[in-house]
C-alpha cells in the first residue's frame, strides 16, 4: 500500500494492491473528506497531484441511491472530465447532502512535459466497493479504478 501523506494524519488518500488494477482509497474527519480524497488518489493513479495546478474550476453534480454508488458515479464522471476536458484535477470541495454530491474540482490542463501521466484512467468498479465510517470515527471511502 502506498501512502502519500502524513503518516498516521486523517485526511489523507492511499492506493491498495488490486490484481490487474489500482485501488483507490480516501479516507477523512467527515465523508465529504473521504470522498476528496479518493478523488486525489484518482489523480494521483495519473501524476503526482502536487504538480497539477488548481487553476480551472469545473462544477460536478452527482446523485446516486446509496454511498456506494455515490462514490462509484462521482469516480465515474471525474473520469468522463478528465478524458473529454483534457485535464487533471487536484483540488476539490466536496459537499454531500443525503446521496447527492456537488463540488468544485479544480485543476488544468495536462501538460504531458511536466505531468508526465503514467496511465489513463478507463473507470470506477464495484470491485471493492465499500463506504463506511470506521470504529473511530474515520470516514472510508474505495474501490477499484480500472486503468
Amino acid at each position: 500500500m502506498t501512502d502519500h501523506s502524513h503518516c498516521g494524519s486523517i485526511p489523507r488518500w492511499e492506493h491498495f494492491s488490486h490484481v490487474a488494477d489500482m485501488g483507490v482509497r480516501g479516507l477523512g474527519h467527515t465523508l465529504a473528506e473521504a470522498f476528496e480524497e479518493a478523488a486525489l488518489a484518482l489523480t494521483a493513479i495519473v501524476c503526482d497531484p502536487q504538480r497539477v495546478h488548481p487553476e480551472t474550476p469545473v462544477q460536478i453534480r452527482v446523485s446516486a441511491p446509496d454511498e456506494g454508488l455515490l462514490l462509484n458515479e462521482w469516480l465515474n464522471v471525474l473520469i468522463y472530465e478528465m478524458a473529454t476536458r483534457r485535464m487533471l484535477f487536484a483540488r476539490f470541495r466536496v459537499h454531500i447532502e443525503g446521496t447527492r454530491l456537488q463540488t468544485t474540482a479544480r485543476g488544468e490542463t495536462l501538460a504531458r512535459d511536466r505531468h508526465r501521466p503514467a496511465v489513463e484512467p478507463k473507470g470506477a468498479t464495484l470491485t471493492e466497493l465499500k463506504v463506511y465510517r470506521a470504529q473511530d470515527g474515520t470516514w472510508i471511502a474505495q474501490c477499484v479504478i480500472d486503468v
